[in-house]
Parts: structure tokens; C-alpha cells; sequence
């Protein structure tokens, strides 16, 4: 039962993943349209504010599978019980806080968001502020169900639940924006159906998994343990918060609700070029475990990271080189003309983050071997630099200022700091690392050359122009790669699944 958990939750997550791009490719140009270029940006500044309340998670839902499972191990359902309740009331606790917190929010929405919005803005900003804020409030304590669903490893139901509320999203939105709703219906409309969603994890919890919860005599030095334990993942919480939504805050404050626009919509587009790099990286982290584990060998690791890190490189190089060539008119035809700075802001995000996402397998390495305090460290201070970097360099140049800001502290910390520490620290062979993603170099000149060559005869504002040219690219650059750049285990992972394909089609 729990390898079938294991394997069914894996496919539905790919199939999330698949069918979320997919209604992102379709959906997103719609409701462009439909709230207008301003109310997009006000949508996204006053979500980009109220994530910052999510933090005070204090990351506590992520530290709840590890203490489930020590106690499942003994199998004591006393303290089980127990637990529930001690989280159960610290989530309580806290949506209350978030909730007051909100309403101190926008109480002083003038002083949060700037001088740069309108009246008109400031009084939407409000409603939308205060649905979000009762959103995030209510979701707290259900956050526990959700928690307990996954330590007890029922990935078919948990990823069902997910999947049937991002198919039923746009179908539910679309008609609330259609009406003439704007951003406060569609954010009514979502709260509704994540809450829908948390009672449906809430009632499988009690009717299927039959889970109890005790409300007496909380052990305090376990909430301390947990405390300290969930302290570096509250840390990374709030490294990522910054990272990725603090240049949306900073924009609305010094030039408005349009840039802000333009600003996510680039955001969102680095969002999936992270998501492809991740998907490959997340099967290999039990192998990693597995070696730091049982041998702890350096060069194994090495190897692993290498070849990982070699796969990642060439579908990362595939996107990146084709968002170079066919980004522009990808924005134009999808967004519109009202977008078109994205395209520069999307590879100034991109672009600087390229070298840490064909790295981060290295991330569970260092986990795995209990040594990734230093990478929460030096996010940190790489979170704090950007900051400061990126508020006069948006005064002085807008979206594009602060996408720059986030880009050179990235490549600051991500590529320099972190290289160092993979060789120094964790004991990884960087020279041998490197050595092998420069040999993937000459397989990326035929299909560069032929992205220049089109890029320079086409017009790829023309949409079957743009649709040919880039399946022509996309063959192009499969061609080169695998006649200059895989190994033969590279090839391996190609050629065996087609083998067992045309065997199956043979036998049939």
C-alpha cells in the first residue's frame, strides 16, 4: 500500500505540474485582460504583502512530519494525540495573531503600499487585504490536517484534493471575472475553495485516518525542541520571501501598480524555469541520503552531483537559450504589448539563478550530511544585500532595477560563496564538476547558431511563425546535444525506455 501511495503520489504530482503550466498558458492572458494591466499590479503588491504573514508559520507545519514519525515508530498514539493538540492550538494561536496583524495592516495601508496608488487602489487594496488576511487566518489551524495526511503518507487522497482544486480554479474564476468581479471576486472565489479544500482534509482526517487530539498536559520541552529544530526552515522562509516577493513591495512603494504588473508576470515565468530544474533534482534526494548514510563517499557524491548537475544544465540551457530567442514575442503574443519589459526583467531573474538550479542537488548533500546551517546563513545575508540593492537601483530604474538588484546578489552568493563551500566544506570535487558542464559547451553551438540564424530572418511575431520555428529549434538542439554533448549513461536514459516501448509495440 505505501509503495503505491508512493508512486501514485508521484504521478499526480507530475500531472499537477503539467496541468498547472498548462492553465497557466492559457488562463493567464485572459484574466490580463479581463482585470486590466493596473489591478493585476494591486492584486500582486497586496498578495506579495500578506505572504509576509505566512511567515508566521515559523515553519513549524514542516517539523510537524518529523515529530509524528518518531512517536509512530514507538507506537504511541497517546502522544500522537498529544501532539495534534499542541499544534493545533500554537496554529489557532497564530491565525489569531495573523489576523490582527492583517488589520494593523491595513489600518495603515497608506504607509504599507506608498504614495504611488491611487484612491480608487488604496480602497480595493483594502478589501482585498482583509479577505486575504481571514483567508490566511482560517488556513492556519487546517494546516495541521494537511500535516498529519502527509506523515501519514496517503499521497493518492492529499494529491487528489490538490489536483481537483486546480482544475476546478479557472472554471470557478473565469465567471466571477466575467461578470465584471474583478480582483476581489477572484480572490473570494479562491478563499472558498481552499477552504473547501482544508474541510475536505479535515473531515478524511477524522473519518478515514482517525485522528484524535488530546488538549492537557502539552509538553513544553518538546514545543522548545521543535522550536529550535524549525528555526533554519523558518529562516529559509523568510530568505525565500525576500527573494521572491519583497522586489514586488519595493516596486508598488516607488513606482506603482503597473510595474508591479509587468514585474510578476516575469516572476512567474522564472517560477516555472525553477520548477523544471526541481522536478529532475527530487528523485535523487533518497539516493543522496542513502550514500551520505552508508558510505559518506565524497567521490560517489561527486559523481552524483555531476551527473544530476549535467541533465539539469541541458534542459535549463534548452529554456534559457530559447526564452533568449523566442522570449520577446512569447510575451507579445501572451501577455501583450503592455508587458514587454517582462522579457528583459524575466532574464535578468533567470539568467543569475541558471548555476545554482543545476547545483541543487547539492542542497540535499548538505542536508544530508547535517551541514546546510552555513547556506541558510549565507542566503540570509544574500536576502539582506538584495534590499539594499535593489531599492535605489528601482528608484532609478523600475522593475528592471530591482530584477538587477536580485540578480547580482544571487550570483554573489549562489555561484561564488557556494561553489567555494562545495569544494572547502562539503568535500565535492568542483574542478571535476566543472570540468564536465564545459564539455556540454560545443553541443550548444549548432543550435545557438540556428536560434541567432532565425532569430535574425523570422519574424517570430507572427504566431505559426513563432509555433514553427520553435519546434524547429527544440529538434535542433536534441540533435546537437546528442551528437556532441551525452554520455553514453546519458544516452542510456533516452534509448532504454524507447527500447521498451517499441519492444511492448513489437510484441503487441
Amino acid at each position: 500500500m505505501k509503495i503505491n501511495q508512493l508512486k501514485a503520489g508521484a504521478i499526480l504530482s507530475y500531472i499537477s505540474i503539467g496541468i498547472k503550466y498548462t492553465i497557466l498558458l492559457f488562463f493567464t492572458p485572459i484574466m490580463l485582460r479581463l482585470l486590466g494591466q493596473s489591478e493585476y499590479g494591486l492584486y500582486n503588491l497586496v498578495s506579495s504583502v500578506i505572504s509576509y504573514l505566512g511567515l508566521l508559520n515559523f515553519g513549524l507545519a514542516s517539523a510537524y512530519v518529523r515529530y509524528f514519525s518518531l512517536y509512530k515508530t514507538k507506537n504511541d498514539e497517546s502522544d500522537i494525540a498529544k501532539l495534534n493538540g499542541m499544534y493545533l492550538a500554537v496554529f489557532i494561536i497564530i491565525g489569531v495573531v495573523a489576523l490582527i496583524a492583517g488589520i494593523i495592516l491595513i489600518l495603515n495601508i497608506n504607509k504599507v503600499l506608498g504614495d504611488k496608488i491611487t484612491t480608487n487602489e488604496v480602497h480595493k487594496a483594502k478589501i482585498l487585504m482583509l479577505i486575504m488576511t481571514l483567508n490566511l487566518a482560517i488556513s492556519l489551524p487546517f494546516s495541521v490536517f494537511s500535516s498529519y495526511i502527509t506523515a501519514n503518507e496517503r499521497f493518492v487522497f492529499q494529491k487528489t484534493v490538490e489536483l481537483f482544486k486546480l482544475i476546478v480554479d479557472p472554471f470557478v474564476i473565469l465567471p466571477v471575472l466575467l461578470m465584471g468581479y474583478g480582483s476581489i471576486g477572484m480572490v473570494i472565489a479562491t478563499s472558498i475553495l481552499h477552504i473547501i479544500a482544508s474541510i475536505i482534509n479535515m473531515v478524511f482526517c477524522f473519518k478515514s485516518l482517525k485522528m484524535k487530539f488530546t488538549f492537557s498536559n502539552f509538553n513544553l520541552l518538546l514545543l522548545k525542541d521543535i522550536g529550535i529544530f524549525s528555526s533554519y526552515l523558518f529562516l529559509n522562509m523568510i530568505i525565500d520571501q525576500i527573494n521572491w516577493n519583497v522586489d514586488k513591495f519595493i516596486i508598488g512603494r516607488y513606482k506603482g501598480t503597473i510595474a508591479v504588473a509587468i514585474y510578476s508576470l516575469a516572476a512567474q515565468i522564472n517560477t516555472c524555469y525553477i520548477s523544471f530544474s526541481v522536478a529532475v533534482s527530487n528523485v535523487f534526494i533518497p539516493r543522496v541520503n542513502r550514500i551520505v548514510t552508508e558510505r559518506n563517499d565524497n567521490n560517489e557524491l561527486t559523481y552524483l552531483f555531476t551527473k544530476v548537475g549535467r541533465i539539469q544544465f541541458l534542459i535549463l540551457a534548452l529554456i534559457l537559450t530559447g526564452f533568449i530567442f523566442w522570449g520577446k514575442p512569447f510575451i507579445y503574443l501572451w501577455a501583450g504589448p503592455n508587458y514587454m519589459e517582462a522579457y528583459t526583467i524575466g532574464l535578468l531573474l533567470i539568467i543569475p539563478v541558471t548555476i545554482p538550479l543545476f547545483q541543487n542537488i547539492g542542497i540535499e548533500i548538505q542536508k544530508a550530511k547535517n551541514i546546510h546551517q552555513f547556506r541558510s546563513l549565507v542566503y540570509f545575508f544574500i536576502a539582506i544585500a538584495n534590499i539594499i540593492v535593489s531599492i535605489p537601483l528601482t528608484k532609478l530604474y523600475g522593475g528592471v532595477g530591482a530584477a538587477l538588484g536580485t540578480g547580482i546578489s544571487l550570483l554573489l552568493g549562489n555561484v561564488m560563496v557556494m561553489n567555494w563551500y562545495y569544494y572547502y566544506r562539503v568535500g565535492l570535487n568542483m574542478k571535476y564538476f566543472w570540468h564536465q558542464i564545459v564539455k556540454l559547451g560545443p553541443a550548444l553551438l549548432l543550435s545557438t547558431a540556428m536560434g541567432f540564424l532565425i532569430h535574425s530572418l523570422v519574424n517570430l511575431f507572427d504566431f505559426v511563425a513563432f509555433i514553427v520555428s520553435g519546434m524547429i529549434y527544440v529538434v535542433l538542439y536534441f540533435i546537437s546535444v546528442w551528437l556532441f554533448g551525452l554520455n553514453d549513461y546519458e544516452k542510456g536514459l533516452i534509448k532504454r525506455p524507447m527500447e521498451k516501448v517499441l519492444g511492448k509495440i513489437k510484441k503487441g
